[in-house]
């Protein structure tokens, strides 16, 4: 048989055309082919001596075999290779190959099976009839792919006006295309990451690898090779002990699976709601709940099952144990700490070790906690506070001297001030009171009460004393009191001095006599 396959319309208007005088390359024009094969046709209809009017009346297969001898009958008890069970075997195991496929195939069949060229032709054939987006190979368990439909929903306030925009956060794995949907009031950090977690829930293990678009959100700087990814989704992604692996950015084919999910959300879960008014996240919510196993459970049109079947009997068992406890969003940021040993988050301040002031530091806050790292090293952790302008400290991160201040309290000042005397206290109880601040007071209290270390005790007793019966109980006045002597007796006091200098005008007691 002629190397060059012509089809048997062609051969019948060859078989037309043999009588008339056109040469073999005007022939070959007109039919398309070559010259060779043309002259090798020409000489098969002469020898099986056929017109037209008898080509015409004869089925192709009649003429095939009568221009190129009876062909060899094909087998009728070939056993056809399984093409559905081929291509589950390929995505439930990542080193499985056609070649050893064959081999089990033609072990089991023995004489009645294929070769290995039409084993893999067949499987190809029937691959090709498949939809574009499952002729990628996804292994079992490995890929969870996530993405935002463009699509939103509008949830509506009581008074009939849209009150915001819902998001629709949608989700699927790689080898079986089990979907999960669920609506947000955003796309913000906290909402991307609550959907991963409430998806691998609905799932009940965790993938290898989760494979999102390039969104602002989870990627700080898409690269094709080496993306950055937002800390808090590393650390997410870490809990649950799985990659993060963006598609290439402007490749949507890198993520086909989820593309085609979310058009069988749209079809499937917003089209059926598309008659309904939702009044809350919870309701819309409720709704797709509903309507997920229906599209789960929806057979395949070429292939066995479907995603629910699929996912029970290549991705679960392929997929990681979920930990026991979830993950609890938290926030990352990097932060300079201040001269006063403290960093800012919203606007609270929380101390770390003194040591650290003028170095960059990592700050990783919950709703719950607040956690530095320097280094790698967790340095401090404080109970998380949203009063904005308060200081939250740790007594051990200030420097000695500033803790031995911040130890000092209104009751430990008075009673400091009392334990020297009664007027000590009460002048140590005004100060406290007549400051706008209490750290105002503080300074005055142990201004007013280091003096008893220069002038004693007793002294600043009785010159706290005279204060207040001047109505100037005040760490100034008390110092002054104290400076000039007033507190001592007159008979301790050292006597004054009153020579008259001598001068004209000066009278003199004399001139009053």
């Amino acid at each position: 048989m002629p190397n060059e396959r012509i089809s048997m319309s062609k051969l019948k208007q060859l078989i037309g055309l043999q009588s008339s005088n056109l040469s073999v390359r005007a022939l070959s024009r007109a039919l398309g082919l070559s010259v060779g094969a043309v002259s090798k046709y020409l000489r098969a209809l002469r020898a099986c001596r056929i017109d037209a009017s008898e080509a015409d009346k004869l089925s192709e297969v009649e003429l095939e075999r009568r221009v190129f001898g009876l062909a060899p009958a094909k087998s009728a008890t070939r056993a056809a290779p399984d093409c559905a069970w081929i291509h589950g075997e390929l995505k439930r195991h990542r080193h499985v190959t056609l070649q050893l496929l064959w081999e089990e195939y033609s072990a089991e069949h023995g004489a009645a099976a294929y070769q290995r060229s039409a084993f893999c032709q067949i499987y190809r054939d029937w691959e090709k009839r498949l939809k574009r987006s499952m002729r990628q190979r996804h292994f079992a368990g490995e890929k969870m792919f996530v993405d935002y439909a463009g699509r939103t929903v509008p949830i509506y306030g009581y008074g009939g006006e849209v009150a915001f925009q819902a998001h629709l956060f949608i989700s699927a794995l790689g080898a079986s295309g089990c979907a999960y949907a669920e609506a947000t009031r955003s796309e913000s950090l906290p909402d991307w990451l609550g959907s991963h977690v409430r998806a691998l829930e609905f799932y009940g293990a965790a993938p290898t690898i989760i494979v999102p678009d390039n969104p602002k959100v989870g990627v700080t700087r898409a690269d094709r090779y080496e993306p950055d990814l937002q800390r808090s989704y590393e650390e997410m992604a870490g809990h649950y002990h799985c990659v993060v692996i963006p598609a290439r950015p402007y490749r949507p084919k890198d993520k086909s699976r989820v593309e085609l999910s979310v058009l069988l959300t749209y079809r499937w879960i917003l089209a059926r709601l598309r008659h309904q008014r939702f009044l809350s996240l919870d309701d819309l919510n409720a709704a797709i709940r509903e309507l997920l196993p229906i599209l789960n459970d929806r057979p395949f049109q070429r292939l066995p099952g479907s995603r629910r079947s699929v996912f029970e009997a290549l991705d679960r068992p392929a997929m990681r144990p979920l930990p026991p406890a979830a993950y609890v969003f938290a926030e990352w940021k990097e932060l300079t700490v201040a001269f006063d040993y403290h960093v800012d988050i919203d606007r609270h301040y929380y101390s770390v070790p003194h040591a650290l002031v003028g170095h960059t530091a990592w700050a990783r806050f919950s709703a719950a906690s607040v956690e530095v790292f320097f280094r790698g090293e967790r340095v401090a952790t404080h109970v998380r506070s949203y009063q904005r302008g308060v200081h939250t400290t740790i007594a051990d991160h200030m420097p000695k001297s500033h803790r031995a201040h911040a130890e000092w309290s209104p009751r430990r000042l008075i009673q400091w001030g009392e334990s020297i005397g009664p007027n000590t206290g009460a002048v140590v109880e005004h100060l406290l009171r007549s400051k706008p601040h209490p750290e105002q007071g503080y300074r005055a209290c142990l201004g007013l009460l280091s003096l008893s270390r220069e002038y004693g005790e007793q002294r600043l007793e009785t010159a706290s004393a005279l204060a207040l019966r001047l109505s100037s109980p005040t760490r100034k006045s008390v110092k002054s009191i104290l400076e000039s002597g007033r507190d001592l007796p007159r008979a301790q006091s050292e006597p004054l001095a009153l020579e008259m200098p001598m001068h004209g005008n000066v009278r003199g007691p004399d001139y009053y006599h």
